[in-house]
């Protein structure tokens, strides 16, 4: 990365979550010049996602943080029946992490964000993956191939960015824990804008908090939650 002050702009894909969140609070913290997108493809929890990527966007209030650019790319045409489109059996906090892989959706947003940064002269396009991502779409080796992929075929170059690539989810929460992390969403099922309190990303958000001592302030529907978090904390 460029070096801050004089640098050129770093564009990240938000989600909304903590780990997202975390990278840009983070960038901003080292003095780089950043332009934050969401993409939109109405999925069930994105209204929560996005205002919650709002919230954290204007808390920061960083001269360096560039106005949040959001990005349509519908993918119910494609998932059609799939949970995430139609909020029916839902991966719950018993199911293994892979119940959640959404089929080439990481492909699809980096290639949107990758092509806005083309088109605008950045050059290089941040993402808050981490070393324990347990999916093919989420090494070195497939960010490789799709960065070149992006170069070949467009005019300006692009470079592909993951600076929590060899960080855990407790060593990223332990980063971003001097950050507002309760206004962060990170759930499959919100009930009337909250999370559920019983998906598999309330589950491990959940345990996040548990694991690095902090109290969790996030609003669960489930009671039961609610009360282990409290416990947890």
């Amino acid at each position: 990365m460029i070096s801050p002050n004089g640098s050129r702009p770093i564009g990240i894909l938000m989600s909304g979550g903590i780990d997202s969140s975390v990278l840009l609070a983070h960038l901003l913290d080292e003095g780089y010049w950043v332009q934050p997108f969401y993409i939109r493809s109405k999925l069930i929890w994105e209204r929560e996602e996005l205002l919650a990527v709002l919230r954290f966007v204007r808390r920061l209030d960083s001269p360096w943080l560039a106005r949040l650019v959001t990005l349509d790319l519908p993918l119910t045409d494609l998932y059609d029946e799939h949970w995430s489109i139609t909020g029916e059996g839902v991966p719950d906090a018993e199911t293994p992490d892979h119940a959640v892989y959404l089929p080439g959706r990481n492909s699809l947003l980096i290639i949107k964000a990758a092509i806005w940064c083309q088109l605008n002269n950045i050059q290089q396009l941040a993402l808050g993956t981490l070393k324990e991502n347990p999916f093919n779409d989420a090494d070195q080796r497939f960010f490789g191939d799709l960065e070149r992929v992006l170069n070949r075929a467009g005019r300006k170059k692009i470079e592909i960015i993951r600076p929590f690539a060899e960080m855990t989810k407790r060593q990223v929460m332990q980063l971003g824990r001097i950050y507002p992390l309760e206004i962060t969403f990170s759930c499959l099922d919100p009930i009337k804008g909250l999370h559920c309190g019983s998906c598999n990303k309330c589950n491990e958000r959940i345990r996040g908090f548990a694991e690095i001592g902090q109290p969790d302030l996030t609003r669960y529907v489930s009671h039961f939650v609610t009360a282990f978090t409290k416990v947890a904390g």
